[in-house]
């Protein structure tokens, strides 16, 4: 997902563009304005997090664009190319370490596990999707 700070600036062309770059297929965009609940649900795993209410706020603060990705490793793979958390801490040529300056505004998400792939991906494009699960297609997940 690119955030509003990536949104903003005008990255959403640049992100996917090195997605692609680099062999992966989009196969599920979409642009919208985060509700409360729905940015709760996404980030309940740090629920108590002293800076949970803060990370809400920001992510409904202005537009956002969930994808889904396909290709061999992805998830593996697109952690590396997004970069660390902390900015600071990224590699250049990674998004985050050629656009991002703080953890706050660190311009995309990315799932961590297949796992929550599949749960995020559910949150954000609905229960249908038997095309992106890895039993329809295991080599994604390698």
């Amino acid at each position: 997902m690119i955030k509003p700070d990536g949104v903003q600036r005008g990255l959403v062309g640049e992100v996917i563009k090195r997605f692609e770059q680099r062999g992966y297929k989009l196969v599920g965009l979409k642009m919208l304005n985060v509700e409360r609940s729905l940015a709760e649900k996404h980030y309940a795993d740090l629920s108590e997090k002293p800076f949970f209410g803060a990370l809400v706020d920001y992510i409904c603060s202005g537009p956002v664009v969930a994808m889904v990705w396909e290709g061999r490793n992805i998830v593996l793979t697109g952690r590396k190319m997004i970069g660390a958390t902390n900015p600071q801490a990224s590699e250049p040529g990674t998004i985050r370490g050629d656009y991002a300056i703080e953890v706050g505004r660190n311009v995309i998400h990315g799932s961590d596990s297949v796992e929550n792939a599949q749960k995020e991906i559910a949150l954000w494009f609905g229960e249908n999707l038997a095309e992106w699960t890895p039993a329809a297609k295991p080599w994604i997940y390698e």
